[in-house]
């Protein structure tokens, strides 16, 4: 069973795409432990909590220093029982204290078809305006292992979004979310939860 662990800094529409997924059997053998929050008042603790869910903040703005802050985030995440980690627009580095106790139990949803428009700075509406400003006819979505990279770790799934003339930032940012990553995270924690996923040497297999 995955006991997961939720990271958000948002409204949370990845969150309810994994909890409605758990609520109708696409994602069986596991569960939401908790959800954490880097910010006070973001909607996504309100979907959480909405569905009984535990919601907690631990923002890096109450600590005296980032050491505190990670290792107060690491407690938190032990404290409710947490084995398995799930990035849902979570807009702060993931840090190397996390990385190892976790160490291929942490995934993330990339609003962009990986390599392309991701690593550092590339992130929220910014994804989708460079993919704009390039001229691509496809963009889309990836879910990948988190390592000590930003967007580096192994690849699980990828689902691609067509570009539409007349696209906006905002526009094309809803598409990719409602017909990628709403589609791909939930797929990918029912694949990890259910024993169809291997991650070995660096590589991802589905079996």
């Amino acid at each position: 069973m995955l006991n997961l662990g939720i990271l958000v800094s948002g409204g949370g529409t990845n969150l309810q795409a994994i909890i409605d997924s758990i609520g109708d059997g696409r994602i069986t053998n596991a569960r939401i432990n908790v959800v954490i929050s880097n910010k006070d008042g973001v909607y996504a603790l309100t979907r959480a909590r909405e569905n009984h869910i535990h919601a907690e903040v631990v923002s890096p703005k109450k600590y005296e220093d980032k050491q505190a802050f990670h290792q107060a985030l690491l407690e938190k995440l032990q404290e409710y029982g947490v084995n398995f980690i799930v990035l849902a627009g979570y807009l702060v580095v993931i840090p190397e204290l996390i990385i190892k106790h976790y160490a291929g139990r942490i995934i993330n949803v990339h609003p962009s078809l990986i390599p392309s428009f991701c690593g550092s700075g590339y992130y929220g509406l910014k994804v989708h305006e460079a993919a704009l400003n390039r001229g691509v006819k496809l963009t889309g979505a990836t879910v990948h292992f988190v390592d000590e990279g930003t967007d580096t770790g192994p690849i699980i799934l990828q689902k691609a979004v067509e570009v539409l003339e007349g696209d906006t930032p905002e526009v094309l940012q809803k598409r990719v979310m409602e017909e990628a990553e709403w589609d791909i995270l939930p797929k990918a924690i029912n694949l990890i939860a259910n024993s169809q996923v291997v991650l070995k040497n660096g590589c991802v297999r589905i079996i």
